[in-house]
């Protein structure tokens, strides 16, 4: 256990990658409460929404208003997604501490998903980085599909490589490995992180896991054992890859923190409160938490 982290930084995707592809409309004052329990429960990283077309996303259509809408903690980082120049310039005024931007490791995810190649992908990003720099914001970047993508199949760790090196290249502060389907297990995930740590510092790598096949846990804790301290999580389970058919939500904060606490890592944040922003949201999407943890504790309360 000694060569665990004793801290780790968890980011709740949830109010941007976990709402995202919800066909019914979750409410702006909704979106704003949610971020606001998450900070209420000890979260100092939050993805609050995304700068993209609502044609595209409409889920995320009302981005400035909910940014306008949330309590600004002092010592917590709100990021946006955005998926270029004109993402930018909408986020920008709207004073985000973060932006991410991301790219696939899959040339075949990176065609179906934003119709582009990678390289082209990359190329459009650069600008977008220099002027979130320029802006004084940092970059992170987000690679999905990284050791596996619903079109080609396994991606190969000298797959990932190219595209972290690519992404260091254009000035990408933060690199999450995100393994987007879910099939991802131990020793594939850490080949890929491996891979990662060549050009980035621990400091500067977080792991992204969704659950499909019931391995985002495991996979998490293969990246503890490497040290790498820092994963994205999403609050009650949501989220899911609407162009990977089948891939479930994006591993639960609760599930991480109870993980977490059972290991005597500190994270800083209050499980029950945590449980409570989960049960809220999914009441608002009128149905249970996907979250085992935060199911049992309910369930638990309820006697």
């Amino acid at each position: 256990m000694s060569s665990l982290p004793n801290r780790v930084t968890l980011v709740d995707v949830g109010p941007r990658d976990g709402l995202q592809n919800e066909k019914e409309n979750v409410g702006t004052a909704d979106k704003a409460k949610l971020v606001g329990m998450l900070q209420e429960a000890g979260l100092k990283e939050i993805e609050v929404t995304s700068f993209v077309s609502p044609k595209w996303v409409p889920q995320m259509a009302d981005n400035t208003a909910v940014m306008a809408a949330i309590e600004r903690r002092p010592g917590v980082r709100h990021s946006v997604l955005v998926p270029n120049m004109k993402g930018l310039e909408g986020a920008l005024p709207t004073k985000p501490d973060e932006i991410v931007v991301f790219a696939a490791a899959s040339e075949a995810f990176s065609q179906k998903n934003i119709n582009c190649s990678i390289a082209e992908s990359i190329e459009r990003f650069a600008p977008v980085v220099a002027a979130a720099h320029e802006a004084g914001i940092k970059v992170r970047g987000a690679l999905s599909c990284s050791v596996g993508c619903p079109y080609q199949g396994d991606v190969s760790a000298d797959e990932v490589e190219r595209v972290v090196k690519l992404m260091k290249d254009i000035g990408v502060d933060h690199l999450g490995v995100a393994d987007t389907i879910g099939v991802g297990t131990p020793r594939k995930v850490q080949a890929a992180m491996e891979r990662a740590l060549k050009h980035y510092p621990l400091v500067e790598v977080s792991g992204h896991f969704h659950d499909t096949y019931g391995q985002a846990l495991t996979n998490i804790y293969a990246c503890l054992e490497m040290g790498i301290h820092t994963f994205d999580a999403s609050v009650a389970g949501l989220g899911g890859c609407p162009y990977a058919k089948g891939a479930t939500g994006n591993v639960a904060t609760e599930d991480v923190v109870f993980l977490l606490n059972g290991l005597g890592i500190e994270t800083g944040i209050d499980l029950d409160q945590l449980v409570d922003a989960g049960a809220f949201i999914s009441g608002v999407l009128g149905r249970p938490p996907v979250s085992r943890v935060g199911r049992a504790i309910l369930a638990k309360r309820q006697g």
